[in-house]
């Protein structure tokens, strides 16, 4: 078997093409649009390459074949709270069933990584933002959501016998839009509802501006500064959501208000993989137009859940159930959409897991895993620090 570093635009390519041609086979792979993969590897769009590096190899067997990659990358800004060692991470990892070639790819990363200091990697993870290629996936193998990794489950298998240990699951939710409510959702919502302190309302776009605004607000007060998230600055949001504007459903938005003050929000866009897996992995001018016409003809009846959050001086009052309460008034007699699913929730994050689970007749609808290797094989493993060992 031989490793090949990616250092040619051809070599590239191949990093994207061994992905689709390892999942050729599988019927619930959807193909990344190419370009947002190639995003990840230009320094001139990725903003992680402002405190950090990253490097690709290719793996090919005795008869030239591809048969694997990988990403290693550090960035100076990844960090978990409660972290004792440097931490890199590897990612974009395919590879077929086959522990020595896994061990090959695995262990230039570890030796790159050593070489830079890192004392443990954590894989697989993106090289930025942890909204996208984050996590193994570990259970259901249904199309994966739109910038979530997608993985043979045999990949479980490589990882651990290498020695990756789970650092903390993600946990996304399902649940059927359609399905009456529960009796305990309807009395919370029904609290607030009588309330005429409390309102929920729905995202319009002819003012996105003040929602984006009331979005910067909640999101600071919920995020910032919690397990390490980093405050949102005004030009972000309002960047974020004219990035949005395109894929905003309206009735699938909802923003929680007390006495006009924002305090919740419960944001969802359509599954752009139930639109992306016609496209072959291209998004050019065709397929932005087969885009619109197929948003215009209904193909995607599936929405997902980007953001829940509850300011901390209105939580345990009732306030996510009474934006849920408030929207299924509109989703459920529009009778369109007929899968939900929230994006992962971290297993360290209880709070947010039990939220999730009172939202509904919710149940677990896939779980991936963040795994880490301690360079050192005597040093103790520990799982993620807000968990328990």
């Amino acid at each position: 078997m031989q490793l090949i570093e990616v250092t040619t635009p051809t070599l590239a390519k191949e990093f994207i093409a061994i992905n689709v041609l390892l999942n050729r086979s599988v019927s619930a792979y959807i193909r990344p649009i190419d370009d947002e993969i190639a995003e990840v590897f230009d320094p001139k769009r990725n903003k992680a390459f402002r405190h950090g590096e990253v490097v690709r190899w290719l793996l090919k067997d005795k008869d030239d074949q591809f048969i694997g990659r990988i990403a290693a990358f550090i960035n100076k800004r990844y960090k978990n709270k409660g972290d004792d060692v440097p931490v890199g991470g590897v990612g974009f990892f395919d590879c077929i069933n086959n522990q020595e070639a896994a061990d090959m790819l695995l262990d230039v990363a570890r030796h790159w990584l050593g070489q830079r200091g890192m004392e443990a990697m954590d894989g697989p993870i993106n090289f930025g933002e942890r909204d996208k290629w984050w996590g193994l996936l570990v259970e259901g193998f249904d199309e994966p959501l739109y910038g979530m990794n997608f993985n043979p489950p045999y990949y479980k298998e490589l990882l651990e016998n290498y020695g990756f240990q789970p650092f903390f699951h993600q946990l996304c939710f399902g649940l059927d839009p359609q399905a009456k409510l529960s009796d305990k959702l309807l009395a919370r919502h029904a609290a607030l509802e009588a309330d005429p302190a409390y309102s929920a309302r729905m995202i319009e776009k002819k003012n996105l501006e003040k929602y984006a605004l009331d979005f910067l607000q909640i999101y600071n007060e919920s995020f910032a500064g919690h397990g390490g998230g980093k405050e949102m600055r005004k030009e972000q949001a309002l960047g974020l959501f004219k990035k949005m504007k395109p894929l905003i459903d309206e009735k699938i938005i909802w923003f929680a208000y007390h006495n006009d003050r924002p305090i919740g929000m419960f944001v969802n866009i359509p599954d752009l993989n139930q639109y992306f897996k016609h496209f072959n992995g291209h998004f050019g001018l065709l397929q932005k137009l087969q885009f619109v016409w197929l948003r215009w003809r209904g193909a995607c009846r599936r929405f997902t859940g980007i953001v829940f959050a509850v300011v901390p001086d209105f939580q345990v009052k009732g306030v996510d159930a009474f934006m849920v309460g408030e929207s299924a008034k509109v989703i459920q007699p529009d009778g369109f959409y007929t899968r939900y699913e929230m994006q992962w929730i971290g297993d360290f994050n209880p709070k947010m897991v039990n939220i999730a689970r009172t939202l509904g007749e919710t149940y677990v609808s896939r779980k991936l895993t963040t795994y880490r290797y301690l360079f050192d094989r005597t040093k103790e493993f520990k799982r993620h620090p807000m968990l328990a060992k």
